[in-house]
């Protein structure tokens, strides 16, 4: 009983130590609009904010039913405020949704005020609020939904929505609802017969772009007023688009939960915030090459995945971080190998005799080696393009070739694909290291590195694994391979981290991996539809 009174005094201290501002008036278009705001007391630093949109069919509710909860959100670390809007019948659809968009955009405007990080702002709302919620994720930038509110040069955009059991197409509504027929022809200015044009435009399930917020959806089984399928459909389409999307099903429960539901609910809720709103843990810039579909290089966060920009590369297959921000890279269809500063601008490129350039490293000298799979050559060219060093073989010709690269002693490493067989080869290109995986002939070779204690990193495929290799051709680690703890499809780039760790390119499997330096997994990233050859730490 003691440690249970402790706990609970210590719940009450922090839910204490807050303040709450009422009534704050954040527009004014055809009726006040007011909000309460929760604040954490002795905060250090800006905080994320959550913004509370309540249910209650369009047409009822009030902003105090979610204060409890944002009270409790606000001893987690979170500004949090609950907003009023228009209600149905006198305000119809958009005006709710031109609202909670003039809600954030206050609250964006007045981040100093509030000790707001403007960069870190969710919405959170359930039934009509969690339909408000997932426009305000789905539409940012569409300005027919912004209003004539104040502080239009402000985004309504949040990075994050929580939506507990919201509508998400109208227009399959009714057939499963008790209360559809009633409520949305009040909201939407008629019936699905009269008026489809409308409720398809008010369906959050028709803005789904990739561009969308992450969106955690929390639904029970048995909901009779918003049936669970709306969070399936949506769900679905948001992974479909490539966009952050969970699904939290709780079976059996109704439309609002309680008890148990509720708390689950609830803890699922604030880990989704921490993960997206809560300061991130150091991030890793990473370039990519995407010899998928797609075509692109990009530069990335690590472990984030936040894509910073991209750059066709026609389905290349290297990339290389230069000093200043420049970047080096493959295009094989227009047989280049180009250079972009830190706008992603053209500055240099090589073109003269290649046919299928794969494999691209500017070197310490400036030059740049270039190696070529289609005539199996490997040329280093200076800035003004002028061939300095040839290397060129039958055996490495015909696509049998694939990453090559210079070592600090002067060396190069060349990845016969065709054998999983590393070749070593000095100025003179005579050939004074080798090195082929167990059953070569049926396993494929990506990339070799040189490490600084003079071993040598081999990605291989069939099964993918990577290997440290010795000088005398014994292994000193495998990664994945036939061990039953970490299985790559086909290991193809890699690149050292700062902290030691190895980053992994699962070229079938689809996915980057990051591991420390006894092999154990540290973080991965499914890449779906991308298809990653090989990949960079920008330094």
């Amino acid at each position: 009983m003691l440690r249970r009174i402790f706990a609970f005094s210590l719940v009450a201290a922090a839910l204490s130590a807050q303040t709450v501002i009422p009534n704050v008036e954040y527009s004014n278009v055809g009726a006040r609009m007011e909000m309460d705001i929760v604040k954490p007391d002795h905060a250090s630093g800006t905080l994320p904010a959550v913004l509370f949109v309540h249910g209650g069919g369009f047409r009822r509710g009030t902003r105090q039913g979610y204060l409890e909860l944002a009270k409790k959100l606000a001893g987690r670390g979170y500004v949090t405020a609950t907003a009023s809007y228009r209600l149905a019948p006198r305000h119809q659809f958009p005006a709710a949704v031109e609202d909670v968009k003039a809600a954030v955009r206050h609250l964006r405007a007045n981040a100093g005020r509030y000790g707001i990080d403007p960069s870190r702002i969710a919405a959170w709302g359930g039934s009509a609020g969690g339909h408000l919620v997932l426009m305000l994720g789905l539409t940012a930038g569409v300005a027919e939904f912004e209003g004539t509110g104040p502080n239009r040069e402000f985004s309504s955009a949040v990075q994050a929505v929580i939506n507990y059991y919201g509508p998400t197409d109208f227009t399959q509504s009714y057939s499963k609802s008790v209360d559809a027929a009633e409520v949305l022809p009040l909201w939407l200015g008629g019936h699905l017969d009269q008026n489809r044009r409308i409720h398809q435009k008010a369906s959050p399930l028709n803005w789904v772009t990739p561009a969308a917020a992450p969106i955690l959806s929390v639904h029970g089984t048995k909901d009779a007023y918003v049936a669970y399928e709306h969070s399936v459909m949506l769900t679905e389409r948001l992974l479909a688009a490539g966009v952050e999307a969970e699904l939290e099903t709780i079976s059996g429960a109704g439309h609002g939960f309680k008890g148990a539901d509720a708390e689950r609910a609830e803890a699922v809720s604030f880990a989704f915030l921490d993960r997206y709103l809560k300061a991130s843990p150091a991030q890793t810039k990473l370039l990519l090459s995407d010899h998928g579909p797609r075509g692109e290089i990009l530069a990335m966060d690590w472990p984030s995945g936040k894509i910073h920009w991209t750059r066709k590369n026609g389905r290349g297959h290297d990339v290389q971080s230069l000093p200043n921000g420049h970047v080096l890279f493959t295009i094989a269809p227009e047989k280049r190998v180009v250079e972009l500063d830190e706008k992603q601008q053209e500055v240099w490129s090589y073109s003269e005799g290649l046919e299928h350039p794969l494999s691209a490293q500017r070197l310490g000298n400036g030059n740049t080696l270039i190696g070529d799979a289609r005539t199996g050559k490997l040329i280093e060219v200076t800035p003004d393009k002028r061939v300095v060093w040839k290397y060129e073989g039958a055996h490495l010709a015909n696509m049998r070739m694939r990453n090559s690269r210079r070592t600090a002693a002067g060396t190069t490493l060349i990845a016969e694909e065709a054998i999983a067989k590393i070749h070593e080869v000095d100025a003179s290109g005579k050939e004074i290291w080798s090195w082929q995986a167990p059953n070569g002939a049926n396993r494929r070779a990506y990339q070799a590195l040189r490490l600084e204690n003079g071993n040598t990193l081999i990605s291989i495929s069939d099964p993918g694994e990577v290997v440290e290799v010795r000088p005398d051709g014994t292994v000193a680690r495998s990664i994945a391979g036939a061990k039953m703890d970490l299985q790559f499809g086909w290991a193809s780039g890699m690149a050292l981290m700062p902290n030691g760790n190895l980053l992994i390119v699962d070229y079938t499997g689809r996915r980057v991996v990051e591991v420390d330096t006894k092999g154990k997994l540290v973080n991965e990233m499914r890449t779906g539809e991308r298809t990653f050859a090989s990949l960079d730490v920008v330094r």
